[in-house]
């Protein structure tokens, strides 16, 4: 994912986000980004003509179907830190690089299977109608708004940074005003188009980014005469660690720190609101299932694609010395240590293909972000001012309004963050995003859908201890307690939580559940049944059909 690979570059190459080569204006980058804001902007033109009504706005009226949700979903999965990052890393490191791909693909079949049909059933238009179906829903509302707004703010900021140092690279655009462009951008598109631009802008995205990577990956497996293993001798051969870069092991120190970051990201990605409530944007169960069923297709070709790639370049890019700062071979790479695709692009398709996959990278973090505010914007408008403040007596023209607000709010802030971060290392957020995903989004959400004895009591224990623990150990890891606050030895010796903070978290919610012997935790205990008939089958226990 976005955020987490990025990071996986910048811990790849250090300093390679702090310090940023400017390079001549490419023109055939501009251009063609340019032609992609133009189309991106007359899809929200035609997307706001179709935003009458609040579900238009938040789901798309049901209106997408399994497969072009299934694109959307792999275009928020896709982006540019994901085809920059984890080549950077497989450059760097080899086989570890892999690694990261593989977890977040394991994430898929655990969401096609533990969550898109019930998603799909239980809920309307985010995270939080799941979770207080029959709990407390002023309460769970508000903690599970919060928790989802704590993710996309640490998501959006991650984000932002890598939007400014690509566009400061690539197209010699102060990153100020870069980041500044991004947040107005989103700000239209969510404003204006809701969730159908998002949902169309990620789609587009998706279908370029997939054929520029299928592209670059042709042309560089020609230059091995389409063998992988004359690929993979090669790239041994070239690599400075050798016959190493095929084995585990180079880029995280013990199997603790490998599980830790593995759970992260797999039952992280399950928590995330952006991902999740996409779900909703399709009229039934079946095609929930089969939009994550197209989605796992594309994202698994897409990480083999990037497989190719990362090897390609440690032999393409890593034999050239024009790449690297002063020409000297084994140096920095121009650019820092994320470019290693973007060389290889300019190595084999010249500025027209460096060009199209600059624009397409920079498309993708637009597109993610765009999701990313439409999920803070949801939780805003949806959850916190119709549902808690109003109580349900918010007209759909004020529920518009204040979403609609809220997207501005929340473009502002992450423009704000994204200028303000500029210079920082961005690792602990990601880290942050994706512990409180694991920690706080998914155990509640698992055990409101599978597990009889969840109270609104345990839910908000298991929630806030969760948090507590995620924040409080990326805070004390090596990530922050030593690089960002220079202490000489963390208190906390991983920089990644959820092996700790994602069973605290599952822990607490249980104790705080089953101690609990509230007349209200009677109430809730006895309305589980018809959560899992409505879940299970989309059914209500009355007989009456869930839309």
């Amino acid at each position: 994912m976005a955020a987490w690979l990025w990071a996986a570059g910048v811990q790849a190459a250090p300093g390679a986000m702090q310090s940023v080569q400017k390079q001549p204006t490419n023109g055939v980058a501009i251009v063609m980004f340019l032609v992609f804001v133009v189309a991106t902007l007359g899809i929200t033109y035609w997307a706001a003509a179709k935003t009458k009504s609040l579900n238009d706005f938040y789901n798309c009226n049901g209106g997408i179907t399994g497969f072009q949700n299934g694109l959307a979903l792999a275009g928020d999965y896709m982006s540019a830190a994901a085809l920059l990052g984890v080549t950077s890393t497989i450059f760097a490191k080899g086989y570890d690089g892999f690694i990261y791909s593989i977890s977040f693909f394991i994430a898929w079949p655990l969401l096609l299977f533990l969550f898109a049909e019930k998603i799909r059933n239980l809920g309307k238009v985010t995270v939080a109608d799941i979770a207080s179906y029959r709990l407390d829903q002023e309460k769970i509302r508000t903690f599970m708004s919060f928790g989802s707004l704590t993710i996309v703010c640490f998501y959006l900021v991650v984000q932002m940074v890598g939007a400014g140092q690509l566009i400061q690279l690539l197209f010699g655009l102060d990153y100020n005003y870069a980041v500044i462009g991004v947040g107005l951008l989103m700000m239209i598109y969510v404003t204006f188009g809701g969730m159908v631009a998002t949902t169309w802008v990620q789609i587009i995205k998706a279908v370029l980014l997939l054929a520029g990577g299928t592209l670059l990956a042709i042309l560089a497996l020609w230059q091995f005469d389409f063998s992988f293993e004359s690929l993979l001798a090669q790239a041994v051969a070239s690599h400075k660690d050798g016959a190493k870069i095929l084995a585990p092991g180079t880029l995280v120190s013990d199997p603790l720190s490998m599980l830790s970051l593995s759970l992260g990201l797999v039952f992280g990605t399950a928590g995330l609101p952006h991902i999740l409530m996409r779900f909703f944007t399709v009229p039934d169960a079946q095609q929930a299932r089969k939009s994550v069923f197209v989605a796992t297709g594309f994202i698994g070709f897409f990480y083999l694609v990037v497989a190719v790639l990362g090897l390609s370049a440690i032999v393409i890019v890593g034999r050239n010395p024009e790449f690297y700062e002063g020409g000297i071979l084994g140096g920095k790479l121009i650019g820092g240590g994320n470019m290693p695709v973007m060389h290889l692009a300019k190595a084999l398709g010249g500025d027209l293909l460096l060009g199209f996959l600059s624009a397409v990278a920079f498309a993708t973090i637009l597109a993610v972000v765009a999701g990313l505010t439409m999920a803070g914007t949801s939780a805003v408008s949806h959850d916190l001012y119709a549902k808690v403040i109003r109580k349900n007596r918010a007209s759909q023209a004020e529920e518009m309004r204040v979403s609609r607000m809220a997207s501005v709010a929340i473009g502002l802030v992450a423009v704000a963050l994204g200028i303000l971060f500029k210079d920082q290392n961005i690792a602990f957020l990601v880290a942050l995003a994706f512990g409180v995903a694991a920690s706080v989004n998914f155990p509640i959400l698992v055990l409101s859908i599978y597990w009889k004895g969840l109270t609104t009591r345990g839910a908000l224990m298991g929630g806030i201890a969760g948090l507590v623990c995620a924040v409080g150990l990326v805070i004390l890891s090596p990530a922050v307690w030593v690089k960002i606050l220079g202490y000489r030895q963390a208190v906390f010796p991983y920089d990644y939580p959820a092996l700790i903070s994602m069973n605290v978290a599952l822990l607490v919610t249980w104790l705080g559940s089953v101690t609990d012997r509230s007349a209200r935790a009677k109430r809730e205990r006895s309305a589980y049944e018809d959560q899992f008939v409505r879940a299970h089958t989309g059914i209500g226990a009355s007989g009456a059909v869930s839309h």
